[in-house]
Parts: structure tokens; C-alpha cells; sequence
């Protein structure tokens, strides 16, 4: 077992795990019956709880409640980042070692219900709590359920009322034009009007992408639509922001340090809805002084991309009885609850958008009454691959002298290589 795992690494190489997927098992057909009783030892993999307060609200509050409900269901927690956890994924199931119960991200199901590693939930889960429509579609592949949202993250505009203010600047920019006008007039003194950058450029030209009307894929993932006008131009955007002087890539901020908007560096800037619990922590006196206000990314359409996280079943886990029940516990609304508070994320339920967590956090309430608008990343099963390829392509465009068109073209047609490996 050990051989095939260094064998696989060895393959791939490091950080490179994505490109294996095509490659590995499909799940071990000697799982039991998930209608029998909840039972027996399993593992749990997560990317998020991070932390001693993550681990102390998953084991101690999350886990403890499912120990109460399921006496003989004893659960083991393997932490894990974003970073590492598709290696991991892979990893095991090449080694025939899959974690029981997994925690993965939007777009990252299709590839994983494809290989028949994971395995389809009761249709009852979607209607057991009330889901925003959008919610459930990333957890969806072939019409079957496969997965339940536990938290999301979207991305937004955040701004700064005050720069706006001294501007004169009575109203958010309705589209890219809009946009660009009020980056450049906030650009000043060393400031910029608006930094795209400091969220994953992946993500940021989707949001782009999404909401100048244009799609990644066909609904059946099976044909590249991103290297239409629509892809082209949203990459277009970005060049001309830093033509203009209005942003600057290299002034991009690391992940949890103050931001650009934070720090008055930028009057604008794409971020995650996560922003609002960093500014209490870091900047508490923008709060105090209602600095702080956000909106939806619009051109030919408002669009909000909505990732996050899902839970799903292994399809060869050796007591799926009990790993349907870690799924449909870690997905009720005190446990998503839990999940939301600890990491400043989005609950997806309608039932919580009432809650004083979601009334208080202006950038999650912002997000839940906008879902309409979400978009999520994904859709095809040669995602994972995709994925990875997706900023270091765009970024010579950005940083060099290459054309937006070509970018995209290139990046399409490393899509469609990928897609016709599947």
C-alpha cells in the first residue's frame, strides 16, 4: 500500500495531485448497506475548524452533540488545508484508504462522484432543512445528490464610504464602466481606487466572468464556454485597471493580513464575505465608524460567487450507516451554525438568515439576500485539473505583455485537453 502511495506521489509530483485524478480507483465495492444501524469506528476529513477554537467547537460542541445521538459511532478527525486536501483525496484512493466522511469544496464534486469515490445521498437531505435554491446545485452531479452545503464564502465589493464620500461619489458602481470611472477618480496620493487582487485570481475573474454574462462550462461539462468575448473581456478588465493606475497586482495583500481597504490603501477591493469578522478583529474602528459598505459585482448581470464547503460520503466506507450519519449531522443548521460564527462564512439556510449572527455581520446578510445572484465555480468532471491551471495561465497577462485573448485561448485549450482525458 505504502509503495502505490509513493508511486502516485512520485507520478504527479508535489502539489500537483489534481492531475492524477483521472488516473485513480473508483471506491471499493465491499461497502456495507447505509440502512443499517449507526455504528462502528470512521474518520472525518476537514479543511476547516481551524485552529484550537475550530477544533474545540467541532470535537467538543459539533461532535459532541452526534456522540449523544449515536452512542456507538465513534468519529476520528484528520485536519487537513485546502492546500493539501485534494493530494490527500487522491492519495487515498490510491492507496484504497479513503476517509469515511469528507469535506471538499464547491466544484470539486463532479470529479469525485465521476470516479464513483463518493456516494449519492437520500434526495430527502435537500429538503430536510430550507436551502437556498442556489445552495444545492454545486452539490448535485448526473441529477443525484452527493453532497450538503455546510458553509459558503462568497465574493464581493467592499468600499469605503469615507473615500467615497470625500469624492462626492453618492452610489456603488452599476457595471464595469461605472467602475472603472469611480476607480480612477478615487486614485490618488498613492492610493488605489480598487484592488481585484487580493482575493485568488481564479476566483476573481469567474466573479468577472459570471458577471459579464459568461459561463465556464456547458451544463453537461463537457464543452469549454469561458474563451468566448465574455471570458476574454472580464481578463480585459484587469488590464486596463492597471493601465489606468487604478490597481496594481503587485500591491496585493497576503491572505489574513489587513487589507488594502482596511489599511486605506484602496477605496475598493474584491473580497470574501469572511472580510467582516477580520475588520473586528484587526480594524474594530471602521466598524465604530460605519467605514465599511458592500455590493454585489455587476456588468451585464449582478454575480456573487458563492464557494465554500460541502460534506460528502466515501463510496467504500465500511460503515456507510454511520458516515450518512456524520453527512446529515454536520449539515443541521446548530452545526452550520457553529461553522458560519467560527470562520465569519455564510450560512446557507433560509432558517438562519434571521438569526442575530447573519443581522450582524452586514457582509453575510449581504450575501444571503443576494443568492439569487450566485454563481459557483465547476462543472465538469475534469475540474480538479482545471482548477490549477487556471491562475498561472491568466497571470502573464496580467504581470507580462500577453494578450487577454490569448490567455484565454491558451487556458481553453488546456480545458479542453483536460476534459477529453475524462
Amino acid at each position: 500500500m505504502e509503495l502505490k502511495r509513493r508511486s502516485l506521489l512520485a507520478a504527479i509530483g508535489a502539489g500537483t495531485a489534481a492531475a492524477a485524478l483521472g488516473g485513480c480507483g473508483t471506491g471499493s465495492t465491499a461497502a456495507g448497506s447505509a440502512d443499517g444501524p449507526a455504528e462502528g469506528e470512521i474518520t472525518l476529513l476537514t479543511p476547516i475548524y481551524e485552529g484550537a477554537d475550530g477544533k474545540t467547537l467541532l470535537e467538543k460542541e459539533i461532535l459532541g452533540g452526534f456522540r449523544k445521538k449515536y452512542p456507538d459511532v465513534k468519529v476520528n478527525v484528520d485536519y487537513t488545508t485546502y492546500a493539501q486536501l485534494n493530494e490527500k483525496i487522491t492519495t487515498g484512493l490510491a492507496g484504497g484508504l479513503v476517509p469515511d466522511v469528507l469535506m471538499m469544496g464547491v466544484g470539486w464534486i463532479p470529479p469525485f462522484a465521476a470516479k464513483k469515490a463518493i456516494a449519492p445521498l437520500p434526495e430527502s437531505f435537500a429538503t430536510a432543512h430550507d436551502y437556498e435554491k442556489r445552495v444545492l446545485e454545486p452539490s448535485r452531479y448526473d441529477g443525484k445528490l452527493y453532497a450538503l452545503p455546510v458553509v459558503l464564502d462568497t465574493r464581493i465589493v467592499v468600499y469605503r464610504k469615507d473615500h467615497f464620500a470625500e469624492a462626492g461619489i453618492r452610489k456603488t458602481p452599476a457595471n464595469w464602466a461605472e467602475l472603472r470611472a469611480v476607480a480612477k477618480q478615487l486614485t490618488k496620493d498613492g492610493r488605489m481606487g480598487f484592488d481585484p487582487f487580493s482575493i485568488n485570481l481564479r476566483q476573481c475573474w469567474e466573479t468577472f466572468l459570471f458577471a459579464n454574462g459568461g459561463q465556464l462550462f456547458s451544463a453537461d461539462g463537457k464543452k469549454v464556454l469561458f474563451t468566448d468575448s465574455r471570458g476574454v473581456e472580464a481578463l480585459q478588465f484587469f488590464k486596463d485597471l492597471i493601465e489606468d493606475g487604478s490597481a496594481a497586482y503587485a500591491k496585493k495583500t497576503e491572505l489574513g493580513a489587513p487589507t488594502n481597504v482596511q489599511t486605506g490603501r484602496a477605496s475598493m477591493m474584491m473580497t470574501t464575505s469572511a472580510l467582516w469578522e477580520q475588520v473586528r478583529e484587526q480594524t474594530p474602528e471602521l466598524m465604530k465608524g460605519d467605514k465599511l459598505g458592500a455590493f454585489v459585482l455587476a456588468n451585464r448581470k449582478p454575480a456573487m460567487l458563492q464557494g465554500g464547503t460541502l460534506v460528502t460520503q466515501s463510496a467504500s466506507s465500511k460503515h456507510p450507516a454511520a458516515a450518512r450519519a456524520l453527512v446529515e449531522y454536520l449539515a443541521t443548521p446548530e452545526s452550520i451554525l457553529g461553522a458560519a460564527k467560527q470562520r465569519g462564512s455564510v450560512p446557507g439556510l433560509k432558517d438562519l438568515s434571521d438569526s442575530s449572527y447573519v443581522k450582524e455581520n452586514k457582509f453575510v446578510d449581504l450575501s444571503l439576500q443576494n443568492m439569487g445572484a450566485a454563481c459557483s465555480e465547476g462543472g465538469t468532471a475534469a475540474w480538479m485539473e482545471i482548477r490549477e491551471k487556471i491562475e498561472p495561465t491568466l497571470e502573464p497577462a496580467i504581470v507580462g505583455g500577453q494578450s487577454a485573448k490569448d490567455a484565454i485561448a491558451e487556458l481553453g485549450r488546456l480545458a479542453e485537453a483536460a476534459i477529453g482525458r475524462m
